[in-house]
């Protein structure tokens, strides 16, 4: 498998940020870690053995960067509004610096012609970001992939709520959203997959509510919901990863 490395200075986060990438050709697809995690997860939680297939034949090229959980989502004993800015520091780090870094590896240097093009792709507190991700910026992510992610902003900053934290609540933004907004066309020329199990450790709720939302609205993104055997846990992804990547590459 073709790798590299990249350590590239954030401006907008005003420290160097490093990245690993999987792949010599195909779909960009951006992977975020776990919560708290950093960009060589994807590699050490064995999740390089799952995409294999699909990046070693050339149909996915995996973009892995690094979280700032433990200053924003994860810091419960700082100051939220100085949190939440941080994690949007960290949100234009991706689509200001990232998304373009990726668009240019994979669609000029490889030959990968779609646009926008980028899939997101995590677990857990990842698949809340990859989510968020998508819904906020369809322009530039018009393909996900969020494994057991919780979509309640709450879950990172309790009571405090302010625009920025909303901007970050799916079960209060998408609820929202105008039955007419032209998001709604975006997501469904897209391919967004939602799945979470209902056993040990798995929040499904906010899963649950993302569900209804999709289909009072009539966006079109895959809500799966597993069984109560299925846990929060890195051996269900590696079984839920196969099952629906041929959906999302296909």
């Amino acid at each position: 498998m073709h790798t590299q490395y990249f350590k590239h200075y954030s401006h907008a986060l005003g420290r160097d940020m490093e990245m690993k990438v999987y792949g010599h050709a195909g779909r960009p697809v951006l992977f975020i870690p776990c919560q708290d995690g950093r960009f060589f997860d994807f590699e050490n939680f064995r999740m390089t053995d799952v995409w294999a297939p699909w990046i070693e034949n050339g149909q996915a090229m995996v973009f892995s960067i690094d979280t700032i959980d433990q200053e924003t989502w994860s810091n419960k004993g700082g100051d939220p509004r100085w949190r939440i800015e941080r994690h949007e520091a960290w949100m234009r780090y991706i689509t200001d610096e990232v998304a373009p870094f990726i668009r240019h590896m994979a669609n000029e240097a490889n030959g990968w012609t779609g646009y926008p093009g980028i899939i997101t792709f995590g677990c857990s507190l990842g698949a809340t970001h990859a989510a968020n991700l998508f819904f906020r910026f369809p322009e530039i992510f018009d393909g996900m992939l969020a494994l057991s992610g919780i979509y309640d902003a709450r879950y990172g900053f309790d009571g405090y709520m302010d625009e920025d934290v909303y901007r970050n609540s799916l079960v209060d933004n998408l609820a929202n959203l105008p039955a007419d907004h032209p998001y709604i066309e975006r997501y469904n020329n897209g391919r967004g997959i939602i799945c979470v199990g209902t056993g040990p450790w798995e929040m499904a709720d906010t899963t649950f509510r993302i569900k209804q939302i999709c289909e009072e609205k009539g966006i079109g993104v895959w809500v799966d919901i597993w069984g109560s055997d299925v846990a929060h846990d890195w051996d269900w992804w590696y079984k839920q990863v196969p099952y629906f990547l041929p959906h999302l590459l296909g």
